[in-house]
Parts: C-alpha cells; sequence; structure tokens
C-alpha cells in the first residue's frame, strides 16, 4: 500500500480534504475553536442556523446533560443572515475554512431569501437546510417531517441557488426513508442523518420540566445506534452522498457511520467534551485505513456485511 490513504471525498460537489465536519449548533461559527486548532484542517465546518433576521432562540434553561448525551432547545438563537455574513463569514475565509452555511426559516419564503442571500457572498461552499430542529415552533421539524413540506422546500431553494443543497433531515418520523427520497426527488445534493431526537427531562423537586423550552433535542452517544440505523437505511434508497451524524465520539464511531453508508461525518456534542475531538476522529480514520490496508476511504462507503440467516 502506498505511504498514505487517500481520506478525501466530494459530497454534493463540495470537494473536501477529508471526511470530518462539524456539526450546525456544536461548533458555533467556528471563531471560537481557533485557539485550538486551525479550521481549514476540517473536510468542512457546518455554522449555526441562520435565519433572515437575529434570532433571540429559546427562555433559559436551555441544556440539560443526560446519562449519555444531552438536551437542548436554544432554538436557533443567531445574529441573522447578513450580520453572519458581513461578520464571522469574512474572518472564517480569511482562515480558509471550508464554510456550509445552515439555513432556517419560518417560511419556504424565508429559506429561500436567506439560501439567496448566502449564495451571493463569497465563502460559501454549500448550504443545509435546517428542515429538522426540533426546538422552534415554525419551520424546522415542522417541515421535515411532512414529504410534501420538504419536497416544496427544497425544490423553492433548488430555484435560487447554485451552490450544493444538503437536506438535514429529522429521525422524528415513522419511516426516514420517505423524507430522504423527497428531498432527492427535489433536488438535495445530498443529506445530513440525523438531527436530534425529541426528548424531555423534569425535575423531581419542582415537579416542572427542566428545559425553558418544556421539550428539547437530545443528542450524543445515546442516539447513535438510531443514527447508524437511519443512514444505512436512507442509503439504501437514496443516489446522493449522506453526511451521517449522531453522537460521533471517535473514529471508531466514525467508521461505523462510513460502513453504514455515510461518505462524511459531522461531529456533534463530542465538541463540547472535547474540542479536539475532530482532528482525532480524523487522524483516527487514517489510521484505521493503514492498519486495514484501505487505499481510499470512499471504498469503505456503504460496505457493512450483512449475511441474513446466520
Amino acid at each position: 500500500m502506498g505511504s498514505q490513504p487517500n481520506l478525501a471525498v466530494n459530497i454534493g460537489g463540495i470537494r473536501m480534504k477529508n471526511p470530518v465536519m462539524t456539526a450546525s449548533g456544536c461548533y458555533g461559527y467556528g471563531l471560537s475553536y481557533v485557539d485550538f486548532y486551525p479550521p481549514d484542517l476540517l473536510g468542512a465546518m457546518v455554522v449555526k442556523g441562520l435565519y433572515r433576521e437575529a434570532w433571540r432562540g429559546n427562555p433559559p434553561l436551555r441544556v440539560v446533560e443526560t446519562p449519555a448525551g444531552m438536551l437542548n432547545a436554544v432554538g436557533l438563537e443567531g445574529p441573522g443572515v447578513d450580520s453572519f455574513i458581513c461578520n464571522e463569514l469574512q474572518q472564517l475565509r480569511e482562515y480558509g475554512a471550508t464554510v456550509i452555511a445552515n439555513v432556517a426559516g419560518h417560511s419556504v419564503e424565508e429559506y429561500a431569501c436567506v439560501a439567496q442571500r448566502l449564495s451571493e457572498a463569497k465563502g460559501i461552499a454549500g448550504l443545509e437546510l435546517n428542515i429538522s430542529c426540533p426546538n422552534v415552533s415554525q419551520g424546522g421539524m415542522a417541515f421535515g417531517t411532512d414529504p410534501r413540506m420538504i419536497f416544496e422546500l427544497v425544490s423553492a431553494v433548488r430555484k435560487v441557488t447554485s451552490l450544493p443543497v444538503i437536506a438535514k433531515l429529522s429521525p422524528n418520523v415513522t419511516d426516514i426513508r420517505v423524507t430522504a427520497r423527497a428531498a432527492e426527488d427535489a433536488g438535495a445534493d445530498a443529506l445530513s442523518v440525523i438531527n436530534t431526537l425529541l426528548g424531555m427531562s423534569i425535575d423531581i423537586r419542582t415537579r416542572r420540566p427542566r428545559l425553558g423550552n418544556i421539550t428539547g433535542g437530545l443528542s450524543g452517544p445515546a442516539i447513535r445506534p438510531v443514527a447508524i440505523r437511519m443512514v444505512w437505511q436512507v442509503a439504501q434508497v437514496v443516489n446522493i452522498p449522506i453526511i451521517g451524524q449522531g453522537g460521533i465520539m471517535t473514529a471508531e464511531d466514525a467508521v461505523e457511520f462510513i460502513l453504514a453508508g455515510a461518505r462524511a461525518v459531522a461531529i456533534g456534542t463530542a465538541n463540547f467534551v472535547n474540542p479536539m475531538a475532530p482532528l482525532q476522529v480524523i487522524e483516527g480514520l487514517r489510521q484505521y485505513c493503514i492498519e486495514n490496508n484501505v487505499d481510499d476511504i470512499n471504498d469503505l462507503v456503504g460496505k457493512v456485511v450483512i449475511e441474513l440467516g446466520k
């Protein structure tokens, strides 16, 4: 085998030096992590969700730790798309980071407006449509659980941008294969699988919900088996690349997602525990390839061995 395996991947037209990304909402706008490592070492980074205008998000308490993860109900707080373009994006461009913008909205029209605005800016490699956030009352999961709405929304964004479009799917559905096909049919270039699972926690002393929003999104290692199962299911029915995410803490976790059918992986909750986790996953993938005589990491995609009846 050659000296180093190929880790480069192509996600719907986004060429990445390695398959490791950071998940939206778990890495801010990237600038808080530059003291730990240069963001251009990542395959790509997905910034926090962007509305047309600044958004305050949900009332506190917004985060609750769980035995194997966390519940969050931040509610997509952010400065709005124009502020991001003028401030954070300008700085990220200086670092040479591959930036994917996460697009949010309260209506189909707002999604399309934000997508068009980002498409006119320099330094955006792709758009991820947040049609699965469980912490907002309008948009988000309300769109992502209805295949017809997914088709309408992705189609509307597809018409206003030439950038690669990634649909981030909700796990809070009966059959994720249906929503995956709707996004692909509407023109999505790739899929992010999965967002958080809807959850709730109650303080037994006050007998009140711990989160100010009452419910929130469960992430972390607790949801990893669900996410891997859904990546595998989606990979059976679509022809576009999948970005696997949901509780990835180590390179071994990432390999599971790739074998299930993911071409790239996104690190979420692990960033709060260990800021160096994404780089450790990159190096761990490199070592896995070397130790297992894999010349190209793309050769591992979907290569889980399933022998029914044994």
